[in-house]
């Protein structure tokens, strides 16, 4: 038995089961516990049975990988082991540190007895892959714990400590120190006594289950409207508390099939292995040596500056804030405060906590004092000639090794690592706003970029709780190169007849957090006209439409001026329309002579989703992208693209690439706007043709 170590302690068989690095229940080690048990059963020396996992993990539960091969009903399955426990004619307990979760704990529940580490922790955490727990879960959990704390654990999905269950019979000893010594103790116990206990056996009784699970209903439908998965754990143990044991095995059974199959599921298993993933890089080995990351500076002390030192600080790592005058340092300063004295308020953190992390930043006027951090992260005004600048004095400063990075959003890295002696130590890291909040960051990696370089800058995106994604160089990287092609059809929309108001509806229904305009409003208007002026002259063949200068010609730079596309009141984000807009919008019109037409929000949808694609798949074909899974990242971490679509990649293996090329050929015809834009990319047109995906698997990116 490869993965099961058999050990006899005195009249007790010790199964320690190892499948590294959480031991997950997949095929292999699901075979050998299963061998193992029959051979503890047959031990005419053991009266007993522990099962306790190897290194300080009982067990994360089911290999999700196998979800994809299939590989999760070879037998012995899940269910077959744990119908092998149920059945052993020997007490089993099981001997629970580290975590206990999903496939894992409901192999615990199929035990006879569970003794539990202190500092262990447990959950079914299903949900959040838009599954439910499909190995007993939903029909012992209730059972043993009750109606309301097992739906709690299994809709909030979180791994929890045990103390919270002091109070419930899960658990029939809870040990301090030797787990191993503990269970076989009570194992050796159990066998004296001749019980063997099942949960399945226990019968609910809750007088109001019929107004709980409704409730459970209600609040499923409107906070997870888009999931199927809560609703569907309701109904699993609505059928727990009123139906025998089998039968509402029988209906969990049938849920979790249809969940499995379902588009919502496929999309989060995609982003479980997406984010995965990320972190690998092709030509960079796993044991690339790192770079020592012990502090920060930051150069630039606006919103963006100060929202990525807040995340430096958030790590624990001391940071300078530099900037150029005492009145923008103290700005600075002033806003890093304001966010922890916000956070204290709302009750999200200690204020000794708040004060240990503004302690570590140092704020500065000095260039000299930051030349002995180990990173510095430029984040100044986005315009070529203010980074030479920047960059030409780093180099001068900074210390042998030290990381030199860039928080552009656009600009050409190799560009930037030039005015340096030292390129290999350039690197880009692009944070979106606002940096302490959002979770993506694209790391662009240069030409000559270092590979510990590289690999350093993903490791302090863990430490600084981001997704990181590495990119390629080219104008715009991958997120903001692909919102360009997204912003251009929102805008030939409006030429052709739609409303601002009707396009971020349209997007907004399809399940993005805001629509184009809304979301251009809060980055500023005037960020996309400094960009158009430069494509202008540097791509004079492509069309843009003129409306957007048209209104930044008016001032309407968005929420900071409250007003953009759509007018804003003091103190109050809320979009509200425009008459001024309406006017501009109709006027335009006028003065290119566009016939206008009713549009409806399928063709809305199509035309701004399948423009990313399109791109996107220019970018993989490129090798801009590594792989569709990180693309798709970008847009759900980043962008605000429904989480249970899977991002646009996925979305379009979803739809299917040949319907969308046809799509495109559609749009293609319409002779307004740039006809061009709708050429299918090499990539997404030899995909098409061939019935390919961009992902391998639908259901996953590994």
């Amino acid at each position: 038995m490869k993965h099961v170590d058999y050990a006899l302690e005195g009249n007790v068989a010790v199964l320690a089961f190892a499948n590294p690095p959480v031991n997950s229940l997949g095929f292999a080690l699901r075979r050998d516990l299963v061998e193992g048990l029959e051979r503890a059963i047959a031990d005419p020396a053991a009266k007993a049975i522990v099962l306790i996992g190897a290194k300080g993990t009982f067990s994360a539960g089911a290999d999700i990988k196998e979800f994809v091969t299939g590989e999760i009903a070879r037998a012995p399955s899940l269910w077959h082991m744990i119908t092998a426990i149920e059945m052993s004619p020997k007490p089993v307990v099981a001997a629970i540190e580290g975590l206990a979760l999903g496939g894992g704990l409901e192999l615990a529940l199929a035990c006879h007895f569970r003794v539990a580490h202190k500092d262990a922790k447990v959950g079914l955490p299903e949900v959040k892959l838009g599954l439910l727990p499909g190995a007993g879960g939903t029909q012992r959990l209730p059972r043993i714990i009750g109606v309301e704390g097992a739906l709690n654990v299994m809709l909030g999905g979180t791994p929890l400590p045990i103390a919270l269950f002091a109070k419930s019979p899960l658990f029939d000893r809870v040990a301090d120190a030797d787990l191993r010594a503990a269970a076989v103790a009570f194992a050796s116990e159990a066998a004296a006594k001749g019980e063997l206990p099942l949960i399945r056996n226990i019968r609910i009784r809750e007088p109001n289950i019929e107004a709980l699970c409704q409730f459970a209903r209600n609040t499923a439908r409107t906070a997870f409207a888009k999931y199927p998965a809560p609703l569907a754990i309701v109904e699993c143990v609505y059928a727990a508390a009123t139906k025998k044991f089998d039968d509402g095995m029988a209906e969990e059974a049938k849920q979790f099939r249809a969940l499995v199959e379902g588009p919502e599921s496929a999309a989060l298993r995609h982003i479980f292995f997406g984010e995965r993933a990320a972190n690998r890089i092709a030509d960079v080995p796993d044991d690339t040596p790192l770079r020592d990351i012990r502090s920060v500076a930051v150069i630039g002390g606006g919103m963006m500056g100060t929202g990525i030192a807040i995340c430096c600080l958030n790590a624990g790592l001391p940071t300078h804030l530099l900037e150029v005058s005492q009145d923008a340092l103290d700005r600075g300063v002033a806003r890093v405060r304001e966010n922890y004295e916000g956070q204290v308020k709302k009750g999200k953190m200690k204020p000794d906590k708040a004060a240990e992390r503004v302690a570590l930043l140092k704020p500065t006027l000095s260039y000299d004092d930051i030349g002995g951090d180990d990173i510095v992260i430029e984040a100044v005004f986005e315009d070529m000639g203010v980074k030479e600048q920047v960059f030409r004095k780093l180099d001068q400063v900074m210390k042998p090794g030290a990381i030199l990075a860039t928080n552009t959003s656009m600009l050409d890295i190799n560009h930037i690592a030039a005015f340096t002696r030292r390129p290999a130590d350039v690197i880009g890291t692009h944070f979106f706003s606002p940096a302490q909040v959002m979770k993506l960051l694209e790391v662009v990696r240069g030409a000559k970029t270092a590979k510990d370089v590289l690999a350093t800058t993903m490791k302090l995106a863990k430490a600084l709780k981001k997704t990181a994604v590495v990119s390629g160089v080219c104008d715009g990287f991958i997120g903001n190169r692909m919102i360009e092609q997204y912003s251009r059809q929102a805008m030939f929309l409006l030429e052709e007849g739609a409303s601002v108001q009707q396009v971020d509806a349209a997007v907004e229904k399809f399940g993005f957090m805001m629509g184009p305009f809304r979301m251009s409003d809060l980055a500023g208007n005037d960020i996309g006209a400094h960009i158009r002026k430069r494509r202008y002259v540097e791509t004079p063949s492509v069309i843009y439409s003129k409306v957007a200068d048209k209104l930044c010609d008016l001032g309407r730079f968005g929420q900071k001026t409250s007003a953009g596309w759509y007018d804003y009141k003091p103190g109050d984000r809320t979009a509200y329309p425009s008459s001024v807009v309406d006017e501009l919008v109709a006027a335009h019109r006028a003065s290119i002579g566009v016939k206008t037409r009713k549009i409806d929000d399928r063709e809305i949808v199509d035309r701004l989703v399948y423009a990313l694609v399109n791109e996107g798949a220019a970018i993989l074909e490129e090798g801009i992208a590594q792989r569709a899974s990180d693309i798709d990242m970008v847009y759900l971490m980043g962008y605000g693209f429904p989480i249970y679509r899977g991002g646009p990649m996925l979305y379009a293996d979803t739809v299917g690439l040949y319907a969308v090329v046809q799509r495109m050929r559609q749009f293609a015809a319409n002779p307004h706007g740039d006809p061009a834009a709708w050429k299918p990319s090499p990539l997404l047109a030899r995909l098409a043709a061939a019935g390919g995906t961009f992902n391998a698997n639908t259901g996953g990116a590994a």
